[in-house]
């Protein structure tokens, strides 16, 4: 699909994957809703970074977690463009907490992270589907987790938010065709402020030299590296729906070398 002109929706953009995704998106010409929860400045730095490519922006404050910011973030685009080609739902939460530590989630902790990782996805799909039914066309990407696919990952219950996700992306594929198409990624480590800060100094720099060390491709992915993945789902994938692509190096191969992405 080509992206010149055409207008996507980029949830989480204010750092990391999202972030990565909105410019990669600019670098082909296509106007980016950037989103953010709470990140104000590291979303206007991402504006800024589009901005440089030529394309048009706008950045809006949104909690996935709620249906009517969602629709919020369908508006932003339809007011300012009047469509919406591509809908990538990034953004996402987690509480880090050790699987073997059932105490250390509560009730809250798992509508928490499932609102934002599994109905947040859902609601934002629900808000664009009409624009992109109109047009004819849309692809929809949703970044999930290696996590999702091994039971891995920070914790339980984000595992369990991505696995949801992976499934609803079968369901949601199979009935938005033939003009929407829906496809996931399901990174591993991805190196960044997001594990830094969840795993501690520590334990990020001993975890990342395990994914070098043990993962067949002895890589830590960029965000970069990730948005790429994203970016082939929208651009380079016009026969693909319901696919989980799975950006770890390898990780899943190699158990020993399993991130907590």
């Amino acid at each position: 699909m080509d992206m010149q002109n055409g207008v996507a929706i980029v949830t989480g953009a204010s750092s990391g994957v999202g972030a990565a995704c909105a410019e990669k998106l600019a670098e082909l010409g296509c106007h980016v809703v950037i989103n953010y929860s709470r990140n104000e400045e590291g979303a206007l730095t991402t504006e800024s970074g589009c901005k440089e490519l030529g394309v048009e922006t706008r950045v809006v404050q949104a909690d996935v977690g709620n249906p009517s910011d969602c629709q919020k973030l369908a508006d932003a685009a339809l007011d300012a463009w009047g469509r919406i080609d591509a809908l990538i739902n990034n953004a996402g939460t987690t509480k880090f907490n050790p699987h073997q530590n059932l105490e250390g989630l509560t009730k809250e902790d798992f509508l928490d992270i499932y609102s934002v990782n599994t109905v947040g996805p859902y609601m934002m799909t629900r808000a664009v589907v009409p624009a992109m039914q109109r047009g004819q066309r849309g692809s929809i990407v949703n970044v999930s987790s290696i996590a999702g696919v091994m039971g891995v990952g920070s914790s339980v219950a984000y595992a369990a938010s991505k696995g949801a996700l992976n499934t609803m992306t079968l369901s949601l594929a199979r009935v938005l065709g033939p003009h929407i198409r829906v496809n996931t990624i399901c990174p591993g480590f991805i190196q960044g402020e997001w594990l830094r800060q969840g795993l501690g100094d520590e334990s990020y720099e001993a975890s990342l030299e395990r994914v070098r060390a043990t993962t067949p491709l002895q890589v830590a992915s960029t965000p970069e590296q990730i948005a790429d993945g994203v970016l082939y789902f929208i651009t380079g994938a016009d026969v693909v729906t319901g696919e989980t692509l799975i950006l770890d190096g390898g990780a899943h191969l190699a158990t020993a070398g399993l991130s907590k992405r």
